[in-house]
């Protein structure tokens, strides 16, 4: 059996754009193929997960089934008198295949099998969004089926954008108008040529043709330092692995983007020009916005609220400088169980609390404080540096360079 990971090559995309031609037809003459789109779906999901990736395959229909029960069970039972207790424990069992995944390496009988799959992470995020937003009420009710499309969504499954399940349901649910979807098929045709210019144009440039050389040259440089040197190879690395990071991920997001365009779904951009924001704030509004906004949403607001309530910081300033660091620390472990993960979170959250005293002190002294294209350009230059950098950390280039 032929295994096609997504949007990895151009058979994966000739297959692809050949089984939506009866979604695409469907959709312009006003109907979704709801039983073609089901079969199609699982056609691609037999083509990632099958072959030898079978193993990831059984996974995902294990994690598949057993998220469906535990919030169809939550929805039967959230208004329980004990509904504290069984939300939260939702949440935990929600999360606990996600938690096994990533620290059942660190065991020492460790040998290799592991029960994820790609994607998994995204998918968690998907339920523990439902089960929380099912808790405040903003979702009232759930079918099964139409959470099993929302989970199994292939476009996205692997690696976002991480859409949110009423956004979903509403455009899967209403067919848009031919001329709104002629719009839609225009938007992504546009998403999809600009996805293969990231990715397998200026991806390839910055992370096949560039990174390789720039990491050995950075890497004899510094054993000429006896390991301990910091040249301007390093700097090179920095900068190119940024780039490359950009475009790779961005061009994967747009050709997720584009694919549920030409399904009628408007799955949500991930990126917008994240190297010209003026500050780390702001980057964070414009770098993999789906999932910083759920984390935004669904950490950072939550534990906010939780700390409130229980009176634990009564300074605001204090409470939100915790909330980043709780916020960026699970961020840092989610990305993995390393050193320069969680280095890369700490990074972050000291970097937007330091970002927070600068633009209040800004705002108390604005009168003595010039803003000008100047001083724009110069705090979007820092900017930019300040993210390569934690990109850099990210990378682990710094772990090969040092150990």
């Amino acid at each position: 059996m032929i295994n096609l990971q997504p949007y990895s090559n151009p058979a994966y995309f000739g297959i692809l754009l050949i089984a939506l031609l009866p979604v695409i037809i469907g959709l312009y003459f006003g109907r979704r193929l709801k039983i073609y789109e089901s079969i199609f779906t699982l056609a691609f999901l037999i083509l990632t997960f099958g072959g030898d990736h079978w193993h990831q395959g059984a996974a995902l229909i294990l994690y598949t089934c057993y998220q469906v029960l535990l919030t169809m069970g939550f929805t039967h039972y959230r208004w329980n008198k004990n509904q504290t207790t069984i939300f939260v424990s939702a949440v935990i069992l929600s999360i606990l295949p996600l938690i096994i995944v990533k620290f059942t390496p660190l065991f020492p009988n460790y040998n290799g099998f592991n029960i994820g799959f790609l994607g998994i992470s995204y998918l968690t995020f998907k339920t523990v969004q439902v089960i929380m937003e099912l808790r405040d009420g903003t979702i009232k009710e759930i079918s099964w089926s139409q959470y099993l499309h929302f989970l199994l969504f292939f476009p996205t499954i692997s690696s976002g954008p991480i859409d949110r399940y009423r956004r979903f349901i509403k455009d899967y649910e209403n067919v848009p108008d031919r001329s709104a979807y002629l719009d839609d098929v225009s938007k992504a045709v546009f998403y999809l040529i600009q996805g293969f210019l990231y990715k397998y144009i200026l991806g390839y440039i910055f992370g096949t043709l560039l990174l390789p050389n720039v990491a050995r040259a950075a890497m004899s440089q510094s054993s000429a330092f006896g390991g301990t040197g910091i040249s301007w190879y390093l700097l090179g690395y920095m900068y190119v692995y940024s780039m490359y990071l950009f475009f790779d991920f961005a061009g994967y997001s747009l050709f997720a983007v584009s694919i549920s365009y030409f399904m009628g779904i408007k799955t949500p951009m991930n990126f917008n020009k994240p190297f010209l924001a003026h500050n780390i704030k702001e980057f964070w509004n414009r770098w993999h916005m789906t999932l910083s906004f759920w984390f935004r949403d669904f950490i950072f607001m939550r534990f906010t609220f939780w700390v409130m309530k229980h009176r634990w910081v009564k300074n605001r300033v204090r409470m939100s400088q915790l909330a980043y660091l709780v916020n960026f620390l699970i961020m840092g472990f989610w990305h993995g169980l390393t050193w320069y993960y969680i280095v890369y979170g700490l990074f972050h959250a000291a970097a937007i609390i330091i970002n927070d005293y600068w633009l209040r002190y800004k705002k108390n002294h604005a009168d003595k404080i010039p803003h000008n294209k100047f001083t724009e350009g110069l705090a979007i230059f820092v900017t930019f540096n300040i993210v390569c950098f934690s990109f850099l950390i990210f990378s682990g280039f710094l772990n090969q360079l040092w150990f």
